[in-house]
């Protein structure tokens, strides 16, 4: 698996505080090599189109849709509780 990025989400990251990039750079590493990880707690966030949602920390999240050889990240954002 590989992944490619929406413009949408580059402009998302870049916005983030370096400690929750480098937390992101741990949890896409897992994802590529266990999407059922648990740290992920990676779940169908909407159905109809395909999109997944998966855990970075306690308060962010990041959407992507999965394809026989690739995610494409969509959006990192804070989660709403």
């Amino acid at each position: 698996m590989t992944f490619e990025t929406t413009a949408h989400f580059d402009r998302a990251f870049r916005k983030l505080p370096p400690a929750v990039k480098a937390a992101f750079e741990k949890q896409a590493a897992t994802l590529l090599k266990d999407l059922r990880h648990p740290s992920l707690r990676a779940k169908k966030y909407d159905e109809s189109y395909g999109i997944w949602q998966a855990r970075v920390n306690d308060n962010v999240r990041f959407y992507f849709t999965v394809t026989d050889s690739c995610y494409t990240l969509l959006d990192i954002r804070k989660h709403a509780d």
